[in-house]
């Protein structure tokens, strides 16, 4: 094997496989989705701020689960176009650093939330109130046009999702459903209060409070996991389909992660015979549909290497015996 290996397919065949081109778009409708939502984000929390109203900054917390659902499911697709080459992608400190952040911001805010949500339920209930609501109809017309844009953007996801066939666009796309539709339910406590019923804002802000907590836990137990280092499928059955495209005289350095049935990361070296070196795209392609057929939503990386060596012979034995 020469001492330079072919990083991935671009090097020696054309630039992408259909998939990679997939992969590619999905991540290009994160980058857009993720700087919607803050936009989102920072008119909602700008508006709640000028009304005093706590229901819409409470639900501008569900704005933020959405943000940070996006930005994970960005950084994990971005690192499946680095790979290492001696480890399949994973979440690491990064992502556990954000997670851990949002948490404990959360938190706070939710602890604050609740407490202020109350104090003021109590005003209202004494007919003394100790925040104002200031609703106007440029507010509202305001907030009307969050929900059509939260709405446009949530139903994107919705198509581009089953036009990329990806889970992370599915799943955001529900995300930005949800956070549009709690939206709404803010900008009709909204209505409520100028209307004179002063006590809707408090209790959708106590109720989005409770929601914002276990849609974060939904989030990161949907998220985090996909990613663990640890392996999905056996080496020996990737091997196995490898070897089954004709083409493919080896295969080692096996590494797989994620979760079956969501999303699984691949990543091996294959040894093609020379008379097939000429259509390694195509054979890429049908291993990689080939393990898709079978196990679901996959990404792959394939490394093309000259010959196998002793070592990594070695290497590949000790891989199957670790797995």
């Amino acid at each position: 094997m020469t001492d330079n290996v072919v990083d991935n397919l671009r090097n020696s065949v054309p630039p992408m496989t259909n998939g990679q081109n997939r992969y590619r778009a999905s991540r290009l409708v994160l980058v857009a989705t993720l700087w919607l939502t803050l936009f989102v984000l920072s008119v909602k929390v700008s508006a709640a701020w000028v009304t005093r109203s706590l229901s819409l900054l409470a639900e501008s917390l569900h704005t933020l689960i959405a943000s940070f659902s996006t930005l994970v499911s960005l950084l994990a697709l971005t690192e499946t176009e680095r790979p290492t080459g001696s480890q399949v992608w994973g979440h690491g400190k990064r992502e556990a650093a954000i997670a851990i952040a949002i948490a404990a911001f959360l938190g706070y805010a939710t602890i604050n939330l609740f407490g202020m949500s109350v104090s003021q339920l109590a005003g209202v209930g004494g007919r003394v109130s100790p925040f104002t609501v200031r609703v106007s109809l440029p507010l509202l017309q305001l907030l009307g046009v969050v929900v059509a844009a939260s709405l446009g953007l949530a139903f994107m996801g919705v198509y581009q999702a089953k036009v990329l066939n990806s889970p992370l666009l599915r799943f955001n796309a529900g995300q930005l459903l949800r956070d549009a539709w709690l939206t709404v339910l803010a900008l009709l406590a909204l209505l409520g209060v100028g209307w004179g019923v002063m006590w809707l804002d408090v209790v959708a802000a106590i109720l989005f409070t409770f929601v914002a907590i276990t849609s974060f836990w939904r989030t990161l137990n949907w998220q985090l996991p996909l990613l663990v280092q640890q392996t999905a499928i056996a080496p020996e059955v990737l091997a196995q389909i490898a070897r089954s495209v004709g083409g493919v005289t080896h295969c080692y350095q096996i590494r797989s992660q994620g979760i079956v049935g969501r999303m699984v990361y691949v990543q091996m070296h294959l040894i093609l015979h020379p008379d097939f070196n000429h259509a390694a795209n195509a054979i890429a392609e049908r291993i990689e549909g080939a393990i898709r057929d079978r196990y679901g939503s996959v990404q792959t990386t394939f490394y093309i290497d000259d010959e196998l060596t002793e070592a990594q012979e070695n290497d590949q034995d000790d891989l199957y015996s670790n797995n």
